[in-house]
């Protein structure tokens, strides 16, 4: 096998962990982490032999039952009772790619040393990834502290046996397909099924494949924004380095040059003004996209912090001979950017919706709603409408959960991050930039035709040849749907 991916302890990018997904890299341990695993959990297992003091979660209970002491012929049962009565995950199934994620994300982090598990129970999660045996997983369940304890539950299940996973296509008993892989349930040891359970693998799975998609339709949003400014005939001047230096703000000055460089060579951009100034959705897209590009760089530095990271509870450090509990599973951390993000994916939606609506307006030259006869057809009215239908949603979504907390176990939980919700409202909000963007371009291409036959710079035709290739011009009313779900999908693959 060519494509494989070794895991060890340098830094796992973003990039580099959805490359893993897509690609269907499979995953070995490194002697390095293999290693860090076994010397943790031999340390582990004399610790419990020569002390009495309570190591929680170990030999004792969870949460608020943290001051009852469990009989040493009782440590397995304990691990294989928190993970069934912690498997309260509900609602819709996660998508397979983010559960591949999490097994990704939760195999790294217990790889370096500090969680104290088996390697026999790293190497089964590597199984799992490397045959596609997917547990399932829901979306409803955690509070993001003590880590996302109901789906990883759920996601860790099946290594006893329990559960269900989905396998060649089919939602499976888990019992069945270890039978057929020949693999046998495992039997947890002490602290294991508190190091599977606690931990951010849910949250950060989301927001690392989030940010990605989020990465590669900010790319494609400036290029569709080029070729809106273009079918509007709109100004270079806002774009101009001197103006966009001065504010200091990186993302605004990378925008600005970025949209030099597509629009370079245009004769629409070059050709005179009749108009002084552009509307804000045009001339402020420095500004706008500039912002939103700040705040992606924030969420994936702060991300990928954490998945290089163990995030379970309590932490082990087998040189220095302590065992901490502490709080290293608590979301905050990436609660309130994955929040900040879900605002700034919609702020691009914002802006991208209004280009829509200036492009269908019936000025500069440009038909109303973009067909030559309007009346008879109504055109690109109802795109639009669904624009701004699916911004309204977005909209609502922005409400940050991370400012609210529910106290849980009897008051000893008392403050959550409440991070999980944060994560899948930013699926659902990347989702929704994802389907604006492609109307913003189903209607800028159309509008691009009504000012020929000058042509726009290089990359924008190109990129317009490629749209028209899948995507044809509109001349009188057609049914509307298939074209702009091909149209997200265009914007999806660029």
């Amino acid at each position: 096998m060519n494509n494989i991916h070794q895991i060890n302890t340098e830094r796992l990018t973003i990039e580099k962990a959805c490359e893993i997904i897509e690609t269907g890299a499979k995953l070995v341990l490194s002697d390095e982490c293999t290693a860090l695993i076994n010397k943790c959990r031999e340390f582990l297992d004399d610790k419990i032999e020569r002390t009495n003091e309570p190591l929680y979660g170990i030999t004792t209970g969870f949460g608020s039952l943290c001051n009852i002491s469990i009989n040493a012929k009782d440590l397995s049962t304990l691990q294989s009772n928190l993970v069934k009565s912690h498997a309260c995950g509900t609602g819709d199934r996660v998508a397979p790619e983010i559960v591949k994620m999490m097994l990704l994300l939760k195999i790294q982090s217990l790889s370096y040393g500090n969680s104290g598990v088996q390697l026999a129970t790293v190497q089964r999660l590597v199984d799992f990834f490397n045959e596609d045996v997917l547990p399932v997983v829901y979306q409803q369940g955690s509070l993001g502290a003590s880590g996302d304890l109901a789906p990883l539950a759920n996601m860790c299940l099946p290594l006893l046996g329990l559960g269900e996973v989905l396998y060649q296509g089919e939602i499976l008993p888990a019992a069945d397909v270890l039978a057929v892989k020949g693999w046998k349930p495992l039997t947890l040891k002490s602290k294991e099924g508190l190091a599977l359970l606690n931990g951010t693998q849910f949250m950060s799975a989301h927001g690392t494949w989030a940010i990605c998609r989020a990465r590669r339709l900010f790319n494609a949003a400036l290029s569709v924004a080029a070729m809106s400014l273009e079918a509007f005939d709109g100004r270079i001047e806002p774009f101009g380095k001197e103006v966009n230096e001065v504010r200091h703000h990186p993302g605004q000055i990378a925008v600005a040059d970025k949209m030099r460089s597509i629009l370079e060579g245009s004769q629409l951009i070059a050709r005179h003004k009749e108009h002084v100034q552009d509307p804000y959705s045009f001339r402020c897209i420095p500004q706008v996209h500039g912002a939103v590009l700040d705040t992606l760089n924030y969420a994936q530095a702060v991300m990928e912090d954490e998945i290089n990271s163990p995030t379970d509870n309590p932490t082990i450090f087998p040189d220095e001979d302590i065992i901490v509990s502490a709080g290293n599973f608590h979301g905050e951390p990436i609660a309130l950017p994955m929040d900040f993000l879900c605002t700034a994916l919609t702020e691009l939606s914002n802006i991208s919706e209004r280009r829509i609506y200036k492009l269908i307006s019936g000025t500069r030259g440009l038909p109303s709603f973009l067909v030559a006869r309007p009346g008879l057809n109504s055109g690109f009215m109802i795109a639009q409408y669904a624009a701004a239908s699916i911004l309204n949603q977005s909209k609502g979504l922005c409400w940050p959960t991370s400012c609210d907390s529910i106290p849980s176990s009897q008051g000893q939980e008392d403050h959550v991050s409440m991070g999980a919700n944060s994560a899948t409202k930013l699926i659902r909000v990347v989702d929704n930039t994802a389907r604006i963007l492609g109307i913003e371009l189903f209607t800028a291409a159309q509008a691009l035709e009504f000012r020929r036959p000058a042509r726009s710079s290089k990359p924008v035709e190109e990129l317009f040849t490629a749209y028209r290739a899948e995507v044809p011009f509109i001349d009188v009313d057609t049914v509307m749907s298939p074209l702009i779900e091909k149209s997200v999908k265009f914007v999806e693959s660029l």
